[in-house]
């Protein structure tokens, strides 16, 4: 792996039956890049996203994360990565501080590893005065934000989003992305899913998934020149051979 790559893909393919989900997609994501996954539902974003973060086994093809292989060192893969799920990932039956003291029991910290860092999210989320409130009884965007926060406790250096403002109202979503933001300046690996095009505009490179295969990849800005494109939307209906409404 070279240096300045946390994620290196090549020919990495995903079949179930005879049916192929991810069709030999090859692609590098550099140290500290926020990165962006795009693609109709069904594109094979979700299924890339669940093979490099050593949830599934690929079919064919290599690839290494956080210097790690996709085959045969998945478990060290997951204690070196965050991982959201597209699905609300806390438990709505749970206090906001019991959450956090069970993830951070998950992800081996000590009991003063774990009461150090929930006093520092509870006061990064501005709930110290609700720690002791349901989960349910969270507004969804600040739910979203808390299940980031919790996948970070283990402070990985590489975090996988799977469309994680979806259903989020569009002001949690800008404070969503200022998080997302940060973290890259932090210098972790922001790797993102998202059907929101103007989402894209966001992240420093995207790839566009089409039937499990990578279509484009580049900067938005390089992309919408290349298309003669004045948005993500436009550039993304093109490249799939649609024509822009």
């Amino acid at each position: 792996m070279s240096n300045n790559n946390t994620v290196e893909v090549k020919e990495l393919t995903k079949k179930f039956g005879g049916f192929t989900a991810v069709d030999r997609v090859t692609f590098q994501v550099k140290k500290g890049e926020i990165f962006g996954f795009l693609g109709a539902n069904g594109a094979g974003k979700t299924t890339t996203i669940r093979m490099l973060c050593g949830l599934l086994l690929p079919t064919a093809g290599w690839a290494s994360v956080g210097g790690f292989d996709v085959f045969t060192q998945q478990e060290q893969i997951k204690q070196h990565i965050g991982y959201m799920s597209q699905r609300f990932s806390l438990y709505e039956d749970l206090t906001v501080r019991e959450n956090i003291e069970f993830y951070g029991g998950i992800y081996g910290l000590s009991r003063k590893e774990i009461k150090q860092k929930s006093e520092e999210l509870l006061d990064y989320l501005n709930l110290s005065d609700r720690s002791d409130t349901l989960t349910a009884e969270l507004p969804l965007g600040l739910k979203q934000r808390m299940a980031l926060s919790t996948a970070l406790l283990h402070e990985p250096e590489i975090i996988f989003l799977d469309e994680p403002t979806s259903g989020v109202d569009p002001e949690s979503r800008r404070q969503f992305w200022l998080l997302i933001y940060e973290l890259a300046a932090q210098g972790k690996t922001v790797f993102v899913t998202t059907h929101f095009m103007d989402e894209a505009e966001y992240c420093q490179r995207i790839s566009i998934m089409q039937n499990g295969r990578i279509i484009e990849l580049d900067a938005p800005q390089k992309l919408k020149e290349k298309y003669q494109a004045s948005s993500m939307q436009e550039v993304f209906l093109k490249s799939i051979g649609e024509k822009p409404k």
